[in-house]
Protein backbone atom coordinates (compact mmCIF):
# COMPACT_ATOMS: atom_id res chain seq x y z
CA UNK A 1 0.00 0.00 0.00
CA UNK A 2 1.12 3.39 -0.91
CA UNK A 3 2.09 5.91 1.65
CA UNK A 4 -0.68 8.27 0.31
CA UNK A 5 -3.03 5.68 0.34
CA UNK A 6 -2.39 4.65 3.85
CA UNK A 7 -2.57 8.43 4.85
CA UNK A 8 -6.04 8.42 2.88
CA UNK A 9 -7.43 5.73 4.43
CA UNK A 10 -7.09 6.74 7.99
CA UNK A 11 -8.06 10.45 7.30
CA UNK A 12 -11.11 9.24 5.68
CA UNK A 13 -11.96 6.81 8.26
CA UNK A 14 -11.52 9.51 11.11
CA UNK A 15 -13.57 12.25 9.35
CA UNK A 16 -16.51 9.79 8.27
CA UNK A 17 -16.57 9.05 12.07
CA UNK A 18 -16.41 12.39 13.03
CA UNK A 19 -19.02 13.84 10.70
CA UNK A 20 -21.60 10.45 10.95
CA UNK A 21 -21.18 11.07 14.91
CA UNK A 22 -22.37 14.43 14.66
CA UNK A 23 -24.93 13.99 12.42
CA UNK A 24 -26.46 11.21 15.16
CA UNK A 25 -26.19 13.51 17.43
CA UNK A 26 -27.50 16.89 15.75
CA UNK A 27 -30.18 14.91 14.36
CA UNK A 28 -31.36 12.09 17.37
CA UNK A 29 -33.56 14.07 19.72
CA UNK A 30 -33.51 11.84 22.56
CA UNK A 31 -29.64 12.24 22.95
CA UNK A 32 -30.56 16.30 23.09
CA UNK A 33 -26.74 16.82 22.05
CA UNK A 34 -27.40 19.07 18.84
CA UNK A 35 -25.16 21.98 18.91
CA UNK A 36 -22.22 19.56 20.09
CA UNK A 37 -23.54 17.27 17.36
CA UNK A 38 -23.31 19.79 14.56
CA UNK A 39 -19.30 20.71 15.75
CA UNK A 40 -18.59 17.68 15.63
CA UNK A 41 -20.11 17.55 12.25
CA UNK A 42 -17.97 20.40 10.95
CA UNK A 43 -14.85 19.04 12.40
CA UNK A 44 -15.06 15.67 10.06
CA UNK A 45 -16.20 17.29 6.86
CA UNK A 46 -12.92 20.01 8.01
CA UNK A 47 -10.71 16.73 8.37
CA UNK A 48 -12.67 14.58 5.10
CA UNK A 49 -11.30 18.45 3.03
CA UNK A 50 -7.86 17.93 4.77
CA UNK A 51 -7.83 14.13 3.56
CA UNK A 52 -8.56 15.17 0.02
CA UNK A 53 -6.01 18.06 0.06
CA UNK A 54 -3.53 16.29 1.53
CA UNK A 55 -3.57 12.78 -0.85
CA UNK A 56 -3.53 15.20 -3.72
CA UNK A 57 -0.62 16.78 -2.46
CA UNK A 58 1.07 13.57 -1.89
CA UNK A 59 0.17 12.08 -5.39
CA UNK A 60 1.95 14.96 -7.14
CA UNK A 61 -1.82 15.98 -8.50
CA UNK A 62 -2.95 19.52 -9.57
CA UNK A 63 -5.04 21.26 -7.73
CA UNK A 64 -8.75 20.99 -8.70
CA UNK A 65 -9.92 23.49 -10.52
CA UNK A 66 -13.96 24.56 -10.18
CA UNK A 67 -15.75 24.78 -13.31
CA UNK A 68 -19.12 24.26 -14.38
CA UNK A 69 -19.12 20.35 -14.83
CA UNK A 70 -17.38 19.80 -11.67
CA UNK A 71 -20.00 21.74 -9.78
CA UNK A 72 -22.37 19.80 -11.72
CA UNK A 73 -21.03 16.88 -10.66
CA UNK A 74 -21.28 17.43 -7.50
CA UNK A 75 -24.88 18.60 -7.04
CA UNK A 76 -25.80 15.93 -8.62
CA UNK A 77 -24.20 13.28 -6.20
CA UNK A 78 -25.39 15.70 -3.56
CA UNK A 79 -29.62 14.95 -4.52
CA UNK A 80 -29.04 11.22 -5.40
CA UNK A 81 -27.45 10.80 -1.89
CA UNK A 82 -30.23 13.11 -0.58
CA UNK A 83 -33.23 11.15 -2.02
CA UNK A 84 -31.43 7.06 -1.24
CA UNK A 85 -31.84 8.37 2.20
CA UNK A 86 -35.01 9.92 2.32
CA UNK A 87 -36.06 6.82 1.08
CA UNK A 88 -34.09 4.85 3.69
CA UNK A 89 -35.74 6.49 6.59
CA UNK A 90 -39.04 6.68 5.29
CA UNK A 91 -39.03 2.81 4.90
CA UNK A 92 -37.05 1.67 8.62
CA UNK A 93 -38.37 4.84 10.29
CA UNK A 94 -41.43 6.08 8.77
CA UNK A 95 -43.10 2.69 7.42
CA UNK A 96 -43.88 4.15 4.29
CA UNK A 97 -42.34 1.19 2.62
CA UNK A 98 -43.50 1.39 -0.95
CA UNK A 99 -42.39 5.59 -1.45
CA UNK A 100 -39.61 4.92 0.57
CA UNK A 101 -38.60 1.68 -1.96
CA UNK A 102 -39.40 4.50 -5.25
CA UNK A 103 -37.87 7.09 -3.82
CA UNK A 104 -34.45 5.13 -2.93
CA UNK A 105 -34.65 3.20 -6.20
CA UNK A 106 -34.83 7.20 -7.82
CA UNK A 107 -31.58 8.09 -5.40
CA UNK A 108 -29.63 5.06 -7.07
CA UNK A 109 -30.66 5.83 -10.65
CA UNK A 110 -29.57 9.34 -9.81
CA UNK A 111 -25.96 8.15 -8.46
CA UNK A 112 -25.73 6.17 -11.64
CA UNK A 113 -25.96 8.64 -13.61
CA UNK A 114 -22.99 10.18 -12.58
CA UNK A 115 -20.84 7.50 -14.13
CA UNK A 116 -21.96 8.90 -18.03
CA UNK A 117 -22.01 12.46 -17.03
CA UNK A 118 -18.25 12.16 -15.02
CA UNK A 119 -16.49 9.80 -17.86
CA UNK A 120 -18.72 10.00 -20.52
CA UNK A 121 -20.05 7.90 -23.39
CA UNK A 122 -18.14 6.19 -25.94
Amino acid sequence: MKKSTFVATILGTIGGIFFALGMCMALIPEWNARQPGIVMGIIGAAVLLVMVLVWRKMENKAPMKLSGKTIGATLIGIIGALLFGVGMCLTMVWSHMIAGIIIGIIGIVVLLCLIPFIKGLK
